[in-house]
C-alpha cells in the first residue's frame, strides 16, 4: 500500500471506524486509540492486502480483533485499584529485591560467553585493574576495555530479555565500582 492509498483509507472510513470503535469501547480514549492501531497496522501490514477495494472490510475486521485482544486480556489481567487490595500484596522489604535482582544478575552472567564473563567479574567482583585483568587473561588492555563495554551491553540485554520473558522490570544496572577507576 502507497502513501496515497494509505491517505484515501484514511480519509474515506475514519469515521466509520472511530463510530465503530466507539460502539464497541463505550468511550473516546479507547476509540481512538482502537482506530490509531487499526491504522497504525494498516501502514505495517497494508502490503499484505491484495485487494484494495476490499480496505474497508479490513480495517472493520481488524478493529474487532483488536478490542477482542484487547477485552481478552482485561479478563485476564483485571485492573484493581491499589488501595482496594493493598491488603493482599505481600510484604516485600529491600532484602527481597536485592536477593531477586542479584540472582537474575548471576544468571544472566552465566548466559554470556567466558571472554565477557571473565573480565566483568574480575573487575566488578574481583575489583581487579584493567592492567591486572590484562595480566591475568594474557590479553592487551585494549581488549579488556572493549570486552568490558560488549560484556555490559550483553548483560543488559539478558537482563531486559529475562525481565520482558516473565514480565518483571528489568534490574538497573550502574556499573559503578568503589575503586578510582571505572570503566
Amino acid at each position: 500500500m502507497n502513501e496515497a492509498d494509505y491517505e484515501q483509507a484514511v480519509a474515506a472510513h475514519y469515521e466509520g471506524l472511530y463510530a465503530f470503535g466507539y460502539s464497541l469501547a463505550g468511550n473516546a480514549d479507547d476509540a481512538r486509540e482502537l482506530t490509531q492501531e487499526t491504522y497504525c497496522r494498516l501502514l505495517a501490514k497494508g502490503a499484505q492486502l491484495r485487494d484494495a477495494t476490499k480496505v474497508k472490510s479490513w480495517l472493520f475486521t481488524t478493529l474487532y480483533r483488536i478490542f477482542l485482544g484487547w477485552r481478552d486480556r482485561r479478563a485476564r489481567l483485571p485492573h484493581f485499584e491499589i488501595g482496594t487490595v493493598e491488603g493482599e500484596l505481600p510484604v516485600i522489604t529491600p532484602a527481597h529485591v536485592d536477593v531477586l535482582e542479584n540472582d537474575a544478575i548471576r544468571d544472566s552472567l552465566l548466559e554470556l560467553d567466558e571472554h565477557y564473563r571473565m573480565p566483568l567479574m574480575l573487575f566488578y567482583l574481583g575489583d581487579h585493574s584493567y592492567e591486572e585483568i590484562a595480566k591475568i587473561l594474557d590479553v592487551p588492555i585494549g581488549t579488556v576495555m572493549s570486552r568490558l563495554s560488549r560484556g555490559k551491553s550483553l548483560l543488559r540485554e539478558c537482563l531486559l530479555t529475562r525481565a520482558v520473558r516473565r514480565g518483571d522490570q528489568a534490574p538497573v544496572l550502574s556499573f559503578e565500582r568503589k575503586s578510582h577507576e571505572a570503566p
